[in-house]
This record gives structure tokens, sequence and C-alpha cells, in this order.
């Protein structure tokens, strides 16, 4: 047997450290350039998602699945320039999606969710919905694993698609009218007839309020201290809640101008003297 001198050992070790070193600068190299390529590419099939005009809520999703799926390639290719075997990759690859699939299980609903939105559409980019948990918001993006909505108040959320998809779901944009129902109390004695003139005059000043279907006012109920009527007309989603505003705020002024006053409860005492 050939004795192993200690030069030997260090040249072959200096070698084999080379070679890693080598190896390592190769695999940090396909790194960068790697994720420099994926990002490119994403931006490039955005660009010419947004010149076909593809639906936000389809491209948003597709964007997200695609970014994921090439960043686990580049992955796979380093792995492999570090001279981890394609087997040994396949093998593990496969002993971890079991284990990872069993510990992420709620992630892969996401996934399906997501996808379920995607076909049936209960609601797409750009639409105000309401979900199961009371939360309201514009949503902005469906991407693989959550739901990006924006509240009125602009914070930001970010809704698992599992939970979306399996839940209740209120489209708040999706019908084209929406109709709104407000309720006038006016003073006993006053003129019903009168106030439903007027208000019917104030509704068909306002061009937001819709002619079909016709507004409508009407007497309500017959409460203990004011005769309720009310006042029913259609709008457009977007006009809904500054034409509401502005309807009230008309009657607000015009109705006491016109002899109909706005009652409000009052309480007679009695002192009894002994």
């Amino acid at each position: 047997m050939q004795n192993i001198t200690l030069d030997s050992l260090v040249v072959t070790l200096g070698q084999i450290v080379a070679d890693f070193g080598m190896k390592l600068l190769a695999a940090i190299a396909i790194w960068v350039v790697g994720f420099w390529v994926v990002k490119k590419v994403i931006a490039s099939i955005s660009f010419g998602m947004k010149l076909h005009k593809v639906e936000p809520s389809l491209a948003t999703f597709t964007l997200s699945f695609l970014s994921i799926t090439m960043k686990v390639f580049v992955f796979i290719i380093i792995l492999t320039t570090l001279g981890v075997q394609m087997t040994s990759i396949v093998a593990v690859l496969g002993a971890a999606s079991l284990a990872i699939g069993m510990a992420l299980s709620g992630m892969l609903q996401n996934v399906a969710g997501g996808i379920v939105i995607l076909l049936f559409k209960p609601f797409r980019v750009g639409d105000a919905i309401t979900t199961a948990n009371g939360d309201v918001g514009v949503v902005k993006k469906i991407m693989i694993f959550t739901t990006q909505i924006n509240t009125f108040d602009n914070q930001v959320l970010f809704l698992p698609n599992g939970a979306l998809a399996n839940g209740v779901i209120t489209n708040l944009t999706m019908g084209e009218k929406r109709r709104t129902d407000l309720s006038v109390a006016i003073s006993y004695g006053d003129d019903v007839e009168h106030a439903r003139e007027l208000a019917l005059k104030i509704l068909k000043k306002d061009k937001r309020v819709l002619k079909d279907p016709m507004p409508e006012v009407f007497l309500s109920s017959l409460d203990d201290s004011a005769v309720t009527i009310n006042v029913r007309y259609w709008t457009k989603f977007e006009d809904l809640l500054p034409t509401k505003a502005d309807v009230l705020e008309t009657i607000y002024k015009e109705f006491p101008k016109n002899k109909l006053n706005f009652p409000f409860p009052q309480m007679d005492v009695h002192v009894k003297k002994n």
C-alpha cells in the first residue's frame, strides 16, 4: 500500500476546497443571475398581459404561480451545480413534498381556493366585497395563497384563499343598481302628501337617482311620536354613498322650509302636590 504523505493530503484537500469553491461561486452566480432573469421574465409576461388586457385577477394569480415555480427551478439548478445528484434531489423532494403537504395542508387549501376563485369568479380585482368575517374592502390582488383587499379606510388585508372560497362572500359591486331606503320622520298633523311630493321632487332633481326603477315615497309606519315615511330610490353602486348623503342633507334643509317638522322624543312630567 502506498503511503499517503502529508504533502499529498494537503494537495488533495486543497483541490477539493478549490473545486467546491468554484462550484460555490458558480452557484452564487446562478442565484443572482437566475433571480434577475425570473424578475425580468415576470415583468415581460406582466407587460404582455396588460397589453392583451388579461383579467387582473387571473394575471396576478398566474404571475405569482410562475414566479414561485421558476424560483424553485433555479434552486434545483443551484443544488445540481453544488454536486447534489438529481436522483437525490427527486427523492428528497418526494419525501419533503409528503411531509410539507401534511404540515402545510392549509396552504394547499389556499392554493385550491385561489383556483376556485379564478374559475367561478365570485369576485374580481376592483370589486368591493364583504367576507364572512365582516371584512369589507376593495380587491387589489388575487395571489396563490392569499387575496389582498384594501379597506375603505386604506388598511391592507391579506385573506387566505381557502377561507374565502369556502365562506360567504357578499359582492357589493356585482349588481349594477343598488337600492337605498331612507326613513324620514315627520310630526303628527303634518301634510303627508306634501312630504311625499317634496321628497319625490328632491329625488328627481338629483341626476344620480335612476328613473328605472322609479323612486317611491310612501307612509311606512305610525310611531309613538312621529309619522315615518320611506324614501326609496335606486342608483349605480359608485353613486350609492354620496347620493344618500346629499339626499338626506337636502331633506333636512327643505322639509322645515315647507312646514314639515322633524319630531324628537318628549316627556311630560306632572308634579303632584300633596
